[in-house]
């Protein structure tokens, strides 16, 4: 009897000592070390699509310009390195500053973006909503929109082509334009490309024919990216 005492007051001890181990929760991977090795026909904005960066950081940790040429074989951070604390030096005198015509700050003006949710926006086909865009699914950062195969696409907005070809897994025969340092589209399952990388382009001007993606029906997939950040098109688009 005295036995069974003691093995229930241990079993007792052990549960309060348990309750006391903190919990240890799954973490998300760093993406410290992380980097991309170019491939043929890889572009900067290509690349930045494809993992979800904002081309103009992912040139700033590769101490690049955003018009730079890259080459296969070239590695690429995806991250941003760590910056060394700078050394905080005590200045010997004790002069107090002096405000002059040269040192005064200045207000910055920053620049209007004109493509900003504004009507020079254009549907980039015919046709009817197929999906709308979801930030939940990766499969939804757009919307696709049915059609007839070979029907026109067209350039939503004004822009340079920064990436034209097919190397995007998931997306076929691609069309990326950069409308400005904010905004980017792209034009996926395409049967044809009409257009090349560095060819300006103006709004409404037809870039490519519709195509299909795999077995489904012609649809076009069409995205908005705002500084790297897929956006729902569907509020920057006109209303019908």
């Amino acid at each position: 009897m005295k036995s069974i005492y003691l093995n229930a007051i241990l079993i007792i001890m052990l549960l309060a000592l348990a309750s006391c181990v903190p919990i240890s929760y799954p973490t998300q991977k760093s993406s410290t070390g992380s980097s991309y090795q170019v491939k043929s026909g890889d572009t900067l904005y290509s690349i930045a699509w494809r993992y979800g960066l904002d081309y103009k950081r992912l040139a700033s940790w590769n101490g690049i310009a955003v018009n730079s040429i890259i080459k296969p074989g070239q590695r690429l951070k995806l991250y941003q390195p760590r910056i060394p604390e700078p050394t905080q030096v005590v200045s010997k005198s004790s002069e107090t500053p002096v405000a002059t015509k040269n040192n005064l700050p200045t207000k910055t003006v920053q620049p209007t973006d004109v493509n900003a949710k504004s009507n020079r926006w254009i549907w980039p086909t015919k046709g009817v909503i197929l999906n709308t865009f979801s930030v939940d699914k990766l499969d939804r950062r757009g919307i696709d929109i049915a059609g007839k195969l070979g029907q026109p696409v067209y350039a939503t907005a004004g822009g340079r082509v920064v990436y034209s070809g097919n190397g995007l897994s998931g997306y076929g025969n691609l069309i990326i334009i950069k409308h400005s340092d904010t905004y980017l589209s792209a034009y996926a399952y395409c049967q044809q490309r009409f257009v090349k990388e560095g060819m300006q382009v103006r709004g409404g001007a037809i870039i490519a024919k519709m195509g299909r993606h795999k077995t489904t029906t012609a649809r076009l997939h069409f995205e908005i990216r705002k500084n790297g950040i897929p956006v729902d098109p569907l509020n920057y688009l006109p209303k019908r």
